[in-house]
């Protein structure tokens, strides 16, 4: 293999949701460099992060029924009890919730955590406070999904944060997804909660970094209890 395809392995291509971006920050370093130099080159800079923010890798996801993958890329923040939101029509009994924080340097591109047929979908307009605080999963901007699995109902809610202004769907309801599946982005860092079925048991811990379409969060067709887990 030649240095060149070494280095075009390692880079992954941009999804097309974020040409738009790349190509307005690209125009602006253009119009920088005409206006100074070194601003040309902030903004070069700026175009390569943005160009790094909508990357979109290929995963390998595990595909053994029952397995539930993480949604998102980022840190595992919370790992609670709680009541799914109340337009997934999920029942007002708290299930385990698991939420992934995504930092402005983690990929975007949110993937079904299970196979199964995507139920609901319901788009909740709301505030845009941290999303890393509890009460964001009820007051902030959100995208709900339901998806019906053979182990039972699986909630996926995109949450849009303080800098995220833009929650993207790429799914309709009735549609049969795959677990590692992309449906959905939310641009410039936020987050994504995932609840489980009632009864059904995390297998990460809060802390964890969580990769989207292949760390495994819970694994619906096992009744062992939850893992241990110790920090190094």
């Amino acid at each position: 293999m030649s240095i060149a395809d070494s280095i075009r392995k390692q880079i992954a291509p941009i999804h097309p949701e974020g040409y738009p971006f790349v190509g307005g920050f690209a125009l602006a370093a253009i119009l920088l460099f005409w206006l100074w130099t070194p601003l040309g080159w902030l903004g070069v800079i700026a175009t390569a992060w943005c160009a790094y923010f909508f990357r979109d890798p290929r995963r390998v996801t595990p595909v053994r029924e029952g397995l539930v993958v993480s949604p998102a890329d980022g840190r595992i923040s919370q790992v609670t009890l709680a009541p799914a939101p109340v337009e997934l029509e999920l029942g007002p009994a708290p299930r385990a919730r698991i939420s992934i924080f995504m930092s402005v340097f983690d990929v975007h591109v949110n993937r079904s955590p299970v196979a199964g047929q995507i139920e609901r979908i319901v788009y909740r307009p709301g505030k845009f406070l941290n999303a890393e605080l509890d009460k964001a999963s009820e007051d902030n901007e959100r995208n709900s999904f339901a998806i019906r699995t053979p182990a039972g109902r699986v909630g996926v809610v995109q949450i849009a944060g303080l800098i995220a202004r833009r929650i993207v769907c790429f799914v309709r309801e009735n549609q049969s997804v795959n677990a590692g599946d992309r449906i959905g982005l939310i641009r410039f860092g936020s987050r994504v909660d995932v609840y489980l079925p009632e009864g059904a048991r995390p297998l990460v811990s809060e802390g964890q970094t969580a990769i989207a379409g292949e760390t495994v969060l819970a694994d619906l067709a096992s009744n062992l209890g939850p893992e241990a887990f110790r920090a190094s």
